[in-house]
């Protein structure tokens, strides 16, 4: 017997099989997703590692962050309490020596400037002179500036060995002063028939600002020192220095003939 399909008649779809819940596919990892894991992994063991280490520590840790806090309240108690009113009474101690100074470099020609030297470097109307003041209150801004008021009040009342000690004790950022400083020690240790010493810090001094006070003032005493030694090379150096880029200085106006003795 023939068989047909009858029009519109579909053969059934077989019946799909039933997924067992509890099968889970294989999943490809990449090797990129397999490198963020092992990061991941590597930074919680770092982690874990730094919980490990603050917790054996924690003692150490807070004792030393103790010490931090402490120095730092101890810095700015000093600086309050200590440290700022110090400055204050080396500057007021000060005050009385710097105006002895100023009258001695005023009356530098006349007969008072040795006594008015020695009073700043002793003292007067009750407080320290600058030798007392670069003692007592070194580490100071009053302090250092005392060692170079000393050096020229040494200078001028001829103890030159006293003098190289107080200037090489001053510093300062102020460039004019740090170079008359250098200068003064030159001429102490002129004073001590000391040329070579001397012509080394006339050279510093000139060297060390390229104003039209201080570098033809000790180009001169270069020049003059080192035609003393011999060395008229370097004395005529110092000399053209002088002639060719400070021709209007006071300094200026006796150096053709000096150049004529270093020729």
């Amino acid at each position: 017997m023939a068989t047909f399909n009858k029009r519109g008649y579909k053969a059934p779809k077989e019946k799909a099989e039933k997924l067992d819940n509890n099968y889970i596919e294989d999943v490809n990892v990449d090797e990129k997703d397999s490198a963020t894991a092992k990061a991941f992994d590597t930074l919680d063991q770092s982690a874990s590692r730094a919980e490990d280490f603050v917790a054996k520590n924690q003692k150490y840790i807070l004792g030393f962050l103790t010490l931090v806090a402490v120095a730092t309240v101890s810095y700015l108690m000093y600086q309050k309490f200590i440290a700022e009113p110090k400055q204050e009474e080396a500057a007021n101690e000060l005050f009385v020596a710097q105006q002895n100074f100023q009258k001695a470099v005023d009356d530098a020609t006349g007969t008072k400037s040795d006594s008015l030297f020695n009073l700043v470097l002793k003292g007067s109307e009750g407080k320290f002179g600058v030798t007392k003041i670069a003692e007592e209150y070194s580490g100071t801004d009053a302090g250092n500036l005392a060692n170079y008021y000393a050096g020229i009040a040494y200078l001028n009342t001829k103890k030159y060995a006293e003098a190289i000690t107080s200037l090489e004790k001053f510093s300062s950022d102020d460039v004019m002063l740090s170079t008359l400083a250098k200068g003064a020690i030159g001429d102490a240790y002129a004073q001590q028939n000391k040329q070579k010493e001397a012509l080394e810090y006339y050279i510093k001094a000139a060297d060390a600002n390229q104003n039209d006070f201080t570098r033809p003032r000790y180009l001169l005493k270069a020049g003059k020192t080192a035609l003393a030694l011999g060395n008229k090379a370097d004395a005529l150096k110092y000399f053209t220095d002088i002639k060719d880029n400070f021709d209007a200085t006071p300094e200026a106006q006796q150096i053709d003939a000096l150049i004529g003795l270093a020729q």
